[in-house]
């Protein structure tokens, strides 16, 4: 036993920490999906289809949301402790990864020397075991914090039975951490649309896990030396994420409200207050939850549009959040301000852009375009529904939010597996292409003969 342990810990040293990733996520959703599929899991007695499965464990595995059914009416006590704990899992997991081949490509850390022999007395060791423990910690505390604030409401506001109220309150709060926007109550949050003590609490534990974890700590880190009031001396990844997130966050607030204001099937009946509470949620969560106060479908197209691009986005790097990733939109955009400037190199408050961050930066947002493209296009193939929704629906997979038109459901069977891989590659391909491409970056000892195409 001890010789086939070191045998895998030399086979993992060997391995590309981007393959460790990609490896990682699908032995879980092969464990999530065998346990989903057994009788007990299933509320009716019977085992679930193999397709229903496997799409639920991808989307818990990757904090996605999207479902063919219904979590609070179909699935059992140990089903939905299994899709819980897929999603706790997998948001743990998608942030500790993430950090970890960020230290790597930081050369922070070497993964071949602490997946070594020596790994206990390794400095890499150190590290991974710090990092753990951090991740572990801000992970308990949020959900802790949250799960106690919605119980108390539950059970003071809704009277809800204090044990079904610990439940919600656990339930949501691990969902909205972890990004997942799954819900057992029928219609997500559409019964709390007026409530901001149930969604203000999961609107901010959904923003915290899309900051991700470097940002999380290097706030905590901050505030402990009381070097808050220094902007300038904090990292440039963390004024980038805060920055970008605040933009978009206020540029989806006014979209939102510009659009739906008047719309009587969304936020018509709603009060001043519930149409800014609404708003606020709902553009929080677009680039990170998923949850739905509103039916998305009755949603204008214009609403529909600015959501997507959203989706597509994302939030913070190392975090629960999917999508490019707002500091990818923040490169790209220096790097078009650089060039329409005439400056030969992008810079950021106060600090210059490397040509190979731009360039991944790029990699990144046209390789996902691509595929988003193709698969929105597979789909129409397939479905009979508007144009506008069914690309709502590819983004929603691909940045793993987990809103929905409802179109999933009744999708046929090749539609939903295009969705799996979507949520898969969604999830794990940002964070193991741009890991990939930075630890490829070489020397190059010569430089070929300049020539200019026309561009434009």
């Amino acid at each position: 036993m001890a010789h086939l342990a070191t045998r895998l810990r030399r086979l993992l040293a060997r391995t590309h920490p981007a393959r460790l990733v990609v490896l990682a996520m699908a032995l879980a959703i092969v464990l999530g999906t065998i346990l989903l599929k057994l009788p007990v899991a299933s509320a009716h007695g019977e085992s679930p289809s193999l397709l229903t499965a496997l799409f639920t464990a991808t989307s818990g595995i990757c904090v996605t949301g999207l479902l063919l059914v219904d979590t609070g009416s179909y699935w059992s006590g140990f089903g939905d402790a299994v899709v819980l704990a897929l999603v706790q899992i997998g948001g743990f997991g998608i942030m500790t990864l993430a950090s970890l081949l960020a230290l790597v490509v930081a050369g922070k850390l070497r993964l071949r020397t602490a997946l070594s022999l020596d790994t206990d007395t390794s400095a890499g060791s150190g590290d991974i075991r710090r990092l753990l423990r951090r991740v572990a910690l801000i992970t308990v505390t949020v959900e802790a914090v949250t799960a106690l604030l919605l119980t108390a409401r539950l059970a003071i506001g809704y009277h809800e039975p204090l044990g079904e109220a610990l439940y919600h309150g656990v339930f949501h709060a691990i969902s909205a951490f972890n990004n997942a926007g799954l819900s057992p109550y029928p219609g997500n949050l559409t019964h709390f649309a007026h409530d901001p003590w149930t969604l203000l609490p999961i609107a901010l534990a959904a923003l915290l896990g899309g900051l991700g974890f470097p940002v999380i700590i290097e706030l905590l880190r901050a505030r402990s030396t009381r070097r808050t009031r220094g902007f300038h001396r904090w990292s440039l990844h963390l004024r980038l994420t805060l920055a970008t997130s605040a933009l978009l966050l206020v540029a989806g607030i006014a979209l939102t409200l510009a659009f739906e204001w008047s719309n009587a099937e969304t936020f018509g009946p709603f009060s001043v207050g519930g149409k800014l509470l609404n708003a606020f949620f709902h553009s929080t969560v677009a680039r990170t939850a998923g949850f739905n106060t509103t039916d998305i479908a009755a949603m204008e197209p214009e609403t529909l549009l600015g959501t997507t691009l959203l989706m597509f986005v994302g939030g913070g790097s190392a975090g629960t959040a999917g999508g490019i990733k707002v500091t990818t939109v923040a490169v790209l955009g220096a790097a078009v301000l650089a060039e329409v400037n005439g400056q030969r190199e992008a810079q950021l408050f106060g600090r210059r852009l490397t040509p190979e961050v731009v360039r991944q930066a790029l990699t990144v947002t046209l390789l996902s375009a691509v595929l988003v493209t193709v698969s929105a296009i597979a789909l129409m193939a397939t479905l009979e529904a508007r144009a506008e929704l069914v690309i709502f629906e590819t983004v929603s997979a691909f940045g793993t939010v987990g809103l929905h038109s409802g179109l999933v459901g009744e999708s046929p069977a090749s539609c939903q597996l295009i969705i799996i891989a979507l949520m898969f590659v969604g999830r794990i391909g940002p964070i193991t292409l741009v890991s990939a491409l930075a630890l490829r970056v070489r020397p190059q000892r010569y430089r070929l003969p300049a020539e200019r195409p026309i561009i434009g």
